[in-house]
């Protein structure tokens, strides 16, 4: 990684120029992972990143409330999303750090930065694998009534704690696999609604636009429903950031991530705009399984697919599984990012055998407590800390696009040859991307429910900031 000037400095900062060994270190941290993900893992990293368990299942309540709207909804949050990937992916091509978004931060805001963002997606990580170990383990034990749902919540931490302890190689496998299978069920789910809308489908009548037009229209519940529907489909993105962690320890990281996020449009319009659409298309928006059971297995049984309960919760539990997989994995890389550039506990950040060990245990350990919050203070502490991760994905792209913002000029004056990837319409896309983040930030003040969340993510964001800056400030002061 190439050592860089000190950036414009910024507000309410000292310093705001990454100390002289800040490079140094990121690249020290990433020299001592090994480089055992090839480049078809990365493919399916990125790909499997897109199909979470939010498009299965969180798709639902903004169909509810948006209607056949929704189509729009997840187009305009999927172009933000499409955004924010390419803006990472240049700077990640021109300067690959298993920190990802955190280091580049740090290089184009100052250490304060790099830490808020970072340490903010290593908790929000750790509280998902804990979310994704429920979930898992409710599908099972519907299928296996009587068992604990803490011990299988249990043992999927202990599989996925060795795997992530294991060779690198073993996690790329893994989330190959998953991958793989998340893409061939939605893939046979786009082919059976592309069937039945044009007629061809056996049993099946093309519905036309019935369901478009009927029951309210296009927009049911007026704006006030669409927006609703538009933030929910805008946290129903996040994973994709996983890609560019990864590639630091693959065999050509700027081959990988520049790969991977150039290809991140077409499996967002094909896989969430699309299913949005096949969906509304074929079953009434406010038919009540859509919201209670699914909308993939709401389409499913409207077209009288045998099982269809079943067939979707396998996938669901495929999904939820490669997140807890995927989620312990990143944080571990982050936190050992992090402490390598002095960000954190120094045990933290110890690395054998080419893994960060420490960080995976960590990271795991922290994510089984929030399922052990969930059953001790199901009413107080756990919706807290629900809360509180609430909205950190979009406090992550505003410092992915600030960043992205200083850096481009920097690269452009002292190694243009790295701009493989490049953000489109720049500075124009950039400041577009911003102002729809701030944009989203006003919609979710508007929402009693999302209100909550903001007001607790950002708690936890000016904690984080204060302690970044304190920290910074305290640096620069020994070094003078």
């Amino acid at each position: 990684m190439s050592r860089t000037s000190a950036s414009p400095p910024t507000a309410g900062s000292e310093a705001s120029a990454v100390p002289a060994g800040s490079d140094v270190s990121a690249a020290k941290a990433d020299s001592a992972l090994t480089h055992g993900l090839k480049q078809r893992h990365l493919s399916m990293i990125a790909l499997g990143g897109v199909i979470g368990a939010g498009l299965f299942v969180g798709s639902g309540a903004g169909i509810a409330s948006a209607g056949p709207s929704i189509v729009i909804a997840y187009a305009i949050s999927g172009l933000l999303v499409m955004f924010v990937m390419r803006m990472l992916g240049e700077m990640s091509a021109a300067n690959p750090a298993s920190g990802s978004f955190s280091v580049h931060a740090e290089r184009a805001i100052g250490p304060w930065a790099g830490f808020t963002a970072g340490w903010a997606f290593w908790v929000l990580l750790c509280v998902a694998v804990g979310l994704e170990g429920i979930g898992a383990a409710k599908i099972v034990t519907g299928w296996l009534p009587g068992t604990p749902e803490w011990a299988w919540v249990a043992l999927f931490m202990a599989v996925f704690l060795g795997t992530n302890l294991a060779a690198v190689k073993n996690f790329g496998e893994f989330e190959f696999w998953f991958a793989s299978l998340k893409v061939v069920a939605i893939t046979l789910f786009l082919v059976l609604g592309v069937l039945a809308i044009l007629g061809v489908l056996p049993g099946t009548d093309a519905p036309g636009g019935a369901n478009l037009r009927g029951d309210g229209g296009f927009l049911p519940n007026g704006s006030n429903g669409f927006i609703i529907g538009l933030l929910a489909s805008v946290f129903a993105y996040g994973g994709l950031e996983t890609v560019t962690i990864a590639a630091a320890e693959s065999e050509n990281p700027v081959r990988g991530v520049a790969k991977a996020v150039r290809t991140a449009m077409w499996r967002i319009a094909l896989f969430y705009v699309g299913s949005m659409a096949v969906i509304v298309t074929l079953v009434p928006w406010d038919d009540p399984k859509v919201a209670t059971v699914g909308p993939f297995y709401a389409t499913l049984d409207h077209l009288g697919i045998s099982g269809a309960a079943e067939i979707m919760n396998v996938v669901i539990l495929i999904a939820l599984l490669s997140a807890m997989n995927a989620n312990i994995y990143g944080a571990s890389r982050m936190a050992c990012s992090l402490v390598a550039r002095g960000q954190g506990p120094k045990r933290l950040g110890r690395v054998s055998s080419g893994v960060p060990r420490t960080a995976v245990l960590v990271s795991s350990v922290f994510g089984f407590l929030c399922v052990l919050l969930s059953y001790w203070r199901p009413d107080d502490v756990f919706p807290w800390l629900l809360n509180m991760i609430g909205a950190v994905i979009l406090v992550v792209w505003i410092f992915i696009a600030v960043s992205q913002l200083l850096l481009r000029r920097r690269l452009e004056r002292e190694a243009p040859e790295k701009l493989v990837v490049r953000m489109w319409l720049f500075p124009v896309g950039t400041l577009v991307a911003l102002a729809a983040m701030a944009g989203i930030f006003l919609l979710m003040l508007r929402e009693p429910d999302t209100r909550d969340q903001l007001l607790a993510t950002g708690a936890l964001t000016v904690v984080l900031a204060v302690i970044g800056v304190v920290r910074q400030r305290r640096a620069a002061a020994v070094k003078n």
